[in-house]
């Protein structure tokens, strides 16, 4: 876990060095960057956020603040962002949930992730883990497997919501078992 965080660190270090100086030369940013994060405060996404506003800031010597827009699987500050002024200053940092699984989830978003988003790099990424509680008897996947045959009816998860990866994962998971 800790290599991943390195590689993950380093490689926003590089890339917000990268953007850093071609914006230099074209005298970006002249006010404060707002980055928002269409998920709660506390979560990878979050921190990942937070860490870029800090580097981007000490880099530009403008201030990048992060502003967290959370709800709806990350498409109202996603919606947000896509009706700012397209000048840069406006920047959004999201997981895969309000680019590329919203447009299939909801019939009516605010925008076109095509359409109203421009890349600027991939900052990251989590890998997704599988824990329970100690006092479930199952070691292995396998183990976990057959329990959760056994026990579906009183088994439960948790994700981010509606439409998140998290969520999506679950039920593929349940649809994998039967369960």
């Amino acid at each position: 876990m800790r290599t991943l965080l390195t590689t993950v660190l380093t490689l926003t270090l590089a890339g917000a060095a990268t953007i850093a100086t071609v914006a230099t030369a074209q005298s970006y940013p002249a006010k404060p960057v707002r980055m928002v994060v269409g998920i709660a405060p506390g979560g990878t996404t979050d921190l990942l956020a937070r860490i870029l506003a800090q580097n981007l800031t000490d880099t530009w010597k403008q201030s990048v603040l992060v502003e967290n827009r959370a709800g709806a699987a990350g498409t109202i500050g996603a919606d947000m962002v896509a009706k700012a002024a397209p000048d840069g200053y406006a920047l959004l940092l999201s997981p895969q949930s309000s680019i590329a699984i919203a447009p299939s989830m909801y019939s009516k978003l605010g925008y076109d992730p095509l359409r109203d988003f421009e890349p600027i790099m991939e900052v990251g990424y989590s890998p997704l883990l599988l824990v329970a509680h100690p006092s479930v008897p199952a070691r292995t996947f396998k183990e976990f497997a057959q329990f959760a045959k056994a026990q579906s009816a009183s088994l439960s998860y948790g994700s981010g919501g509606q439409g998140t990866v998290l969520h999506l994962t679950g039920e593929l998971l349940n649809a994998a078992l039967g369960v």
